[in-house]
């Protein structure tokens, strides 16, 4: 009987730390899995902008399913704020249209709209509103900090972001791994 018991506990115990083994290495891989970059072709140049899939998951996945279904491709930039903002993804054109989903607002304080170049979901006053339309700043912005889901940071094409101007169009979106 004793030699069961050491048997069973012996088994239990390389059970727990195989399991915690693998917990350990599941939230490596969950740290490390995402490291991918939105690329947008604008007629002004291209702008690349990393995304926040592990700090934004449910926004990042929303932009990056319509980028991989090509919704973003030929839309243009409806709206360009001097010193504020750029926005696009709406496919009417008029800041009124998106995709045929909305996603929950999703914020946390370490995603701040501190610098140009930040990359948002824009909304309806609804915070549960977002869907295509997303926005990039051009300088600060910290009013929206914990309103609007921010997802990426430009990387590359920052000068880009600061000549585009309504009417430009985003010949194509993608999304890649560098």
């Amino acid at each position: 009987m004793k030699r069961i018991a050491v048997v069973a506990f012996s088994l239990l115990a390389v059970i727990l730390v195989l399991n915690n083994s693998c917990e350990k290495e599941k939230k490596k891989m969950q740290t490390q899995k995402n490291e991918r970059f939105a690329v947008i072709e604008t007629n002004k140049g291209t702008i690349k902008f990393k995304l926040f899939e592990n700090d934004a998951p449910i926004t990042a996945k929303n932009f990056i399913d319509l980028a991989n279904k090509g919704f973003y491709n030929n839309l243009k930039f409806h709206r360009v704020e001097p010193g504020f903002v750029i926005q696009g993804g709406d496919p009417k054109g008029d800041g009124s249209g998106g995709s045929e989903k909305t996603i929950p607002l999703e914020v946390t304080p370490e995603l701040k709209h501190d610098s140009a170049g930040v990359v948002a979901m824009a909304r309806t006053p609804d915070p549960n509103s977002a869907s295509s339309q997303f926005y990039i700043t051009l300088n600060a912005a910290p009013f929206l900090d914990m309103q609007y889901a921010v997802f990426g940071k430009v990387v590359e094409g920052l000068d880009v972001v600061k000549n585009i101007r309504v009417g430009d169009v985003m010949k194509k979106v993608i999304i890649a791994d560098k």
